[in-house]
């Protein structure tokens, strides 16, 4: 499809076990070291070409298939594709230019893209619930204004805490659900939350790391 309509592509590309054994027949001198998302060379994590050693005669003209394999995280499961205790991926391109390193980087930040795709539909974009166009515009509208308010909260609030990282759900289950109740006293307004909730500390550091950012100018 994409090759038909003249378009540049970088897609994942399924490992199988024919595959993975054509990795095995690439020469050690053929690994070049990945990069991290910094571009600087990662330790442990290399790229190859795959091309000329898998059958692509069904694929379209011009593709290439590049392989990285990496050492697992600690206490990551491997699949029955990886092979001497390193992780296999691949991805598809048609770029011709470029260091392999280069393509795989450009290839993985796309991910982010991703996640953000995967944040919208918890978010309710799974389905527009309402019948008029223009109430399911706003529906959308209101999605869009949720998926800010969570990238920007954990950027700037949970800037050292692993919830920068934690999908809606977890949000919505650990932080969004904890109760509280607004009062205003003396000219004041007092935000009161549930002190026996597990992460009202962690709430109270992100508000209190929000208050304290500059005003824009």
């Amino acid at each position: 499809y994409l090759t038909r309509r003249r378009l540049a592509y970088s897609v994942g590309f399924g490992l199988t076990e024919t595959t993975a054994a054509a990795i095995d027949r690439i020469l050690p001198q053929a690994w070049t070291p990945a990069y991290d998302a910094d571009g600087v060379e990662r330790d442990g994590a290399w790229v190859a070409e795959l091309t000329g050693l898998i059958d692509l005669t069904n694929w379209p003209k011009g593709m290439r298939v590049i392989v990285r394999k990496e050492r697992p995280h600690p206490g990551a499961q491997l699949r029955f594709t990886d092979r001497d205790g390193l992780r296999l991926t691949a991805f598809a391109t048609n770029t011709v230019r470029g260091q392999l390193a280069t393509l795989e980087l450009r290839h993985r930040r796309r991910a982010r893209c991703e996640d953000r795709i995967r944040t919208a539909k918890d978010c309710g974009l799974t389905n527009l619930p309402l019948h008029g166009f223009d109430q399911n515009r706003i529906w959308c509208a209101v999605v869009m204004l949720a998926c800010e308010l969570i990238a920007w909260t954990q950027m700037l609030a949970f800037t050292d805490h692993p919830a920068r990282r934690w999908e809606p759900k977890r949000l919505r289950h650990r932080i969004f659900a904890i109760a509280g109740k607004i009062s205003r006293h003396a000219r004041r307004t007092r935000l009161k939350l549930a002190a026996n909730a597990p992460h009202t500390e962690l709430l109270l550091n992100a508000i209190a790391r929000l208050t304290a950012l500059p005003a824009p100018a």
